[in-house]
């Protein structure tokens, strides 16, 4: 897996990384030996870049990670973040919070749990609408000069907070969804990270894994699955009528002797080396498969080919649900 620069403030990272949420949360059964392994593959493989957050199985995603990544350490681009406020004994807790008492707090929780002294990539994971970004961004700048941090990042951040933020230290990263079924950054923050010289971090780049065409119904997903109760495109109709996008894709992989996951990858990885996506598994299989798309190259024509039948207006329900909508910073 080569390297490419994340961002102008110096961290180099693979090409492809590993979001590891679904090894915890949301996304069906865990199973720990499995996840352990997959990351150590990953790492095998060059993979280096690996997403978690404390939020993950309300920390025990941060506990798993660290404990795969005992004995080598340096080979790793740690990444992970805050915001999301939880509580192990009541679940349904969710509050967010940029408040710079709690930075610091969580940093301190993570690194612990992480079993680390310093973490690569700090992204604040939601923006806190009552807490000026200058504030927070200020409290993070604290852990870099700390040596607890080396990197700092932002995801689902607008336009103007990102510039603000930027402007009180630099920010190396922003998160965000994008994929062949969520476009919305093309219009005003991806023009703002790259004027800014800020990497890009794409999550959910396989649509939940529904640009896979592995979902072909609800019953895939499982009793432990949550994205048809999070994700309104898994619902309903909306299922179905999305599902006539994926088969789309999936006829154009086909023709082109690849995978649909591996070709909704390929286009991410074809709209710029600044872009650095992080598809989620907690499977060997899929892990090997989602790191060959870095090898299919995607012709301008072929680009374009994907995006006319995955068209932004055919594409049914909101990205979440609508609470979850609501920290989404504006």
């Amino acid at each position: 897996m080569v390297k490419v620069k994340l961002g102008t403030q110096g961290a180099v990272v693979s090409r492809m990384g590993l979001g590891c949420m679904g090894m915890s949360e949301f996304y069906g059964e865990r199973n720990d030996l499995e996840s352990a392994a997959t990351l150590a593959r990953a790492l095998d493989m060059g993979i280096t870049f690996l997403d978690t957050a404390d939020t993950y199985g309300i920390g025990d995603n941060e506990e798993l990670v660290g404990k795969a990544i005992v004995g080598r350490r340096e080979e790793v681009f740690l990444a992970t973040k805050f915001a999301n406020v939880r509580k192990k004994d009541d679940p349904t807790f969710w509050q967010v919070s940029g408040k710079p008492e709690y930075v610091k707090a969580a940093c301190e929780a993570s690194l612990k749990r992480l079993g680390v002294e310093y973490i690569d990539l700090y992204y604040q994971h939601r923006v806190d609408p009552e807490v000026p970004i200058e504030d927070t961004v200020g409290a993070m700048a604290e852990l870099v000069k700390e040596g607890k941090v080396k990197y700092l990042g932002l995801s689902e951040a607008a336009p103007a907070t990102i510039r603000r933020a930027h402007k009180v230290h630099p920010i190396t990263a922003l998160q965000t969804e994008y994929s062949l079924w969520e476009r919305h950054v093309e219009a005003e923050i991806l023009p703002t990270v790259r004027e800014l010289g800020i990497g890009f971090v794409p999550y959910s780049p396989l649509g939940r894994g529904f640009l896979t065409g592995a979902i072909t119904s609800k019953s895939d997903l499982g009793d432990k699955d949550f994205r048809a109760e999070r994700y309104p495109r898994f619902a309903g109709e909306n299922f179905d009528r999305n599902q006539v996008l994926v088969d789309r894709v999936r006829a154009i992989a086909e023709r082109k002797g690849v995978k649909a996951g591996q070709l909704a990858l390929a286009w991410v990885l074809a709209k710029g080396e600044d872009l650095v996506p992080i598809p989620g598994t907690k499977r060997r299989t899929y892990l090997e498969e989602n790191a060959a798309a870095v090898d299919i190259g995607l012709s301008p024509a072929e680009v374009l080919e994907l995006e006319a039948a995955f068209p932004q207006e055919e594409i049914l329900g909101e990205r979440y649900a609508a609470a979850s909508m609501k920290t989404i910073d504006k």
